[in-house]
């Protein structure tokens, strides 16, 4: 004998679309493939033009209050990775940065947006500079979507630990783009 399972168990939502995930499109970090020169450091050996990349995003969830973008390096030789760009407190009606937006002069991020300190020490966008000779390291820029307004506890003398911290509790959602960079001997 059957078992009937009631109508009432049944929702039109189980056979609805998924949801669009968040996506981000960064050209110049994307696809594993080599960070351009323009966004490489300047300094430590390093020649590059140090303009962080344009990046933009969509997709966010419903109830998504700011944004925040992260540049990090997990293969740099530390034991903890290397944070190159902190960015938070985008508000929501924003959904692009321009090429150059966390340089250390620039006037062009959105109103209300607080870069943290990097592991270089200072409060903008630090490129790529591993050391001489390691494998190429990632670079992996993420947008993430925030449950609040306003991070707490983040303000520009923030380092990447304490707003990756601070991210992990307010995430609604969060897109990856991944490029590489390396020097040889």
């Amino acid at each position: 004998m059957r078992a009937l399972i009631p109508a009432a168990a049944f929702s039109l939502a189980a056979f609805a679309a998924p949801a669009a995930a968040m996506t981000i499109h960064a050209p110049d970090f994307a696809g594993g493939r080599t960070v351009p020169t323009v966004n490489v450091f300047n300094d430590g050996g390093c020649t590059g033009e140090n303009q962080s990349p344009a990046i933009s995003w969509s997709g966010e969830p419903k109830g998504t209050q700011s944004f925040a973008v992260t540049v990090f390096d997990p293969d740099a030789p530390t034991g903890s990775g290397w944070w190159h760009w902190t960015v938070v407190n985008i508000p929501a009606d924003v959904h692009s940065l321009p090429a150059g937006a966390g340089d250390a002069k620039a006037t062009t991020l959105p109103a209300g947006a607080v870069q943290g300190r990097t592991d270089f020490g200072f409060s903008h966008y630090g490129g790529p500079c591993p050391p001489v000779g390691d494998k190429a390291h990632r670079y992996i820029v993420t947008v993430f979507a925030e449950k609040v307004a306003k991070l707490p506890d983040v303000d520009a003398n923030s380092s990447g630990a304490l707003v990756g911290f601070v991210l992990h509790f307010n995430t609604l959602a969060e897109a990856h783009s991944m490029g590489r960079y390396g020097r040889a001997k």
